[in-house]
């Protein structure tokens, strides 16, 4: 599993109150960006994103990341329920790469150039993958005890 160097969890943590005022307009950028690809956009409840829940939810836990990157044991059940809900909608490891081509962008987007300079986006794109690696190990575990369909 990667992990981040103690810059790149100080770059993330300082991110968190732009993240806290423009979370939801970077995940409805991200999602946009995202569903460009209709097989992706499919895995997805339109209700929810319609409605603004996902990409609250969204936010929020990427927020939380942001907050906790140095302490991800705070992040326990929360992973849990992101896990639950991956491996009911069919997420498997070849979907990570188009959500950080999504995200990334996104986050520029949203927050310019000024705050999401190239540092703010590397270091996040090492957070992103420190964070797929433990989503995409647990999501194994839980498709592999999960009952043959």
């Amino acid at each position: 599993m990667r992990t981040v160097s103690p810059d790149t969890m100080a770059i993330v943590k300082a991110t968190s109150p732009a993240l806290e005022k423009h979370g939801v307009a970077i995940t409805t950028a991200m999602y946009r960006r995202l569903f460009e690809n209709a097989e992706i956009e499919a895995m997805f409840d339109r209700a929810a994103q319609v409605s603004g829940e996902q990409p609250r939810r969204l936010a929020g836990a990427i927020l939380a990341y942001a907050k906790n990157i140095d302490k991800l044991q705070n992040l326990g059940t929360a992973v849990e329920r992101m896990v639950l809900r991956h491996v009911q909608s069919g997420v498997k490891p070849e979907h990570y790469p188009h959500v950080a081509a999504a995200l990334l962008p996104a986050i520029r987007e949203v927050l310019g150039e000024g705050v999401a300079t190239d540092e703010v986006l590397v270091a996040w794109g090492e957070a992103y993958w420190m964070l797929s690696d433990i989503l995409i190990a647990a999501e194994a575990q839980a498709y592999e005890s999960a009952p043959a369909a």
